[in-house]
């Protein structure tokens, strides 16, 4: 078993324990769009990407405590990867979170398609789906028109302030395509965010509300 086929054994247990907007499926489409994306590009490290791809959530704080690092202390461990190899992987796995807008910088081409992989499933049709997804299993409202969307938040006020699933477009998802890094993600990201702002629309009309 090659160490592609083990992370995903492994990675499997973790992501039965996650809701529907961060489970396996989730990972089979970044995989798909990081895929895409790489056949763009002139050279890239495929095995990096599939990797980064297979554990970039396993230690997401929306699901982990902090004390609880599942990729490097219990699933990287079992790879056999080299030392340089893991920590080039911890690197990239860092530069793809949000974060409020506090990512990261993704400094090598395998961080930025493995950013952009996983920001196109953040946004469009499947990105809605997931959003109120999340926020059904949070209890979260699904629109509040008296709140308002935040900017240039901290890491910690992005993480703790439970807002409705519909602000979460304002903050977060409506941002996404601009900060597209690879050509062919920037390509992906338009007609994605086009139809975010259409079901806005609509869902402005159907509820008379200004969210």
């Amino acid at each position: 078993m090659n160490p592609i086929q083990q992370c995903e054994q492994l990675v499997k247990e973790v992501y039965k324990h996650f809701d529907a907007s961060h489970d396996f499926q989730h990972i089979e489409r970044v995989r798909k769009n990081a895929f895409e994306i790489a056949a763009a590009e002139p050279y890239v490290d495929l095995e990096m990407i599939e990797l980064a791809v297979l554990l970039h959530d396993v230690s997401d704080p929306k699901y982990v405590s902090n004390s609880e690092k599942q990729e490097e202390d219990i699933i990287m461990k079992q790879l056999s990867l080299p030392a340089e190899k893991v920590k080039q992987l911890k690197t990239l796995i860092r530069s793809i979170s949000f974060n409020g807008g506090n990512e990261v910088v993704a400094d090598s081409i395998e961080a930025q398609i493995v950013r952009d992989a996983d920001r196109l499933d953040a946004i469009g049709a499947v990105g809605i789906a997931r959003m109120f997804a999340y926020g059904g299993a949070k209890g979260r409202k699904l629109y509040d028109a008296d709140e308002t969307p935040r900017d240039n938040m901290s890491v910690e006020e992005y993480r703790t302030k439970e807002t409705a699933s519909v602000t979460h477009f304002h903050e977060k998802l409506l941002k996404l395509a601009d900060g597209m890094l690879t050509k062919k993600g920037k390509e992906l990201a338009k007609e994605r965010h086009a139809f975010m702002e259409i079901f806005l629309q609509n869902l402005r009309k159907e509820t008379g509300e200004h969210i």
